[in-house]
């Protein structure tokens, strides 16, 4: 479980409920409760999130 700091508590803390989610900007971060007073902690992580290979499109043929 990764670690957090909780705003309320005011104290760094295991994140509970932690789902990793993909913010606007291409980083990576992890979203989740503190366990003692369910606030939402949120702890973002180093570097950005590798794009998906996109596979080339062929144009669809037109009917003659």
């Amino acid at each position: 479980m990764p670690d957090g700091y909780c705003v309320k508590c005011k104290a760094k803390k295991e994140i509970a409920d932690a789902v990793e989610e993909l913010m606007k900007n291409g980083r990576k971060a992890i979203k989740g409760k503190c366990p003692t007073c369910g606030v939402v902690m949120f702890k973002i992580l180093g570097g950005k999130a590798s794009p998906a290979p996109v596979a080339p499109q062929t144009p669809p043929s037109s009917p003659a």
